[in-house]
């Protein structure tokens, strides 16, 4: 029997990192990463950077429906994190690491996203852990890519100036999908950055978007 999310692989004695197939609902089956070491474990993880091997400025179709590669580097795609929090008693991990080895993370009481016909809207509950709250800027936002802007910058598409996808508002205080470059970087807002941690001009070497049940 095919379980429904990593908690669930983990709960069955599966405790090793790696790519499971996972079924959250009656739709089909789908591959998923599961970090099964940090923090307890159970988490499904639906974004990855680590080396900048993946192109991430991409378009609403790719964003959709996932890219990348579940070893590496990849998002998951839109439709799946739906399917995985649409039962709305996920929380989310934030892992966020600079190119010196020093790590933070964020935690969310509440994650989820709505349907692509709702934008893919983002749920967000209350934060807690020691980055800094760089995603509370974008609860309530819907998602935003080089072909569809649905931000609050009026007339001047985010992913476009950013070379990114997110939740954009006007436009942003986290933006894990920019650009990889290397540490500081000169121009102001391009990498993949998390403010409230780094400010605007250092992207990030690693990052993890994760979620598991909230009473795992």
């Amino acid at each position: 029997l095919v379980k429904r999310n990593c908690a669930e692989i983990y709960n069955s004695g599966k405790r090793r990192d790696g790519v499971y197939t996972i079924k959250p609902d009656n739709l089909p089956a789908f591959d998923v990463f599961c970090d099964q070491t940090t923090a307890g474990g159970g988490w499904s993880v639906f974004q990855k950077r680590l080396n900048g091997s993946v192109d991430f400025y991409r378009y609403w179709n790719d964003y959709k429906r996932g890219f990348g590669d579940l070893k590496s580097e990849f998002w998951l795609g839109l439709d799946k994190i739906h399917r995985l929090t649409s039962d709305n008693n996920s929380m989310l991990r934030v892992d966020l690491e600079d190119f010196e080895g020093n790590t933070r993370y964020a935690e969310y009481n509440m994650f989820g996203v709505m349907s692509e016909k709702d934008k893919y809207k983002l749920i967000l509950g209350s934060y807690s852990g020691p980055s800094g709250d760089s995603l509370a800027y974008h609860r309530g936002m819907p998602f935003t890519t080089r072909d569809q802007d649905n931000g609050n910058r009026g007339g001047q598409n985010c992913a476009i100036e950013y070379q990114g996808a997110w939740w954009y508002n006007w436009c942003y205080k986290s933006n894990l999908n920019g650009l990889y470059h290397r540490g500081n970087h000169s121009s102001d807002a391009y990498g993949v950055n998390w403010f409230h941690w780094k400010g605007y001009r250092y992207s990030l070497k690693r990052t993890e978007m994760k979620i598991r049940p909230v009473e795992f």
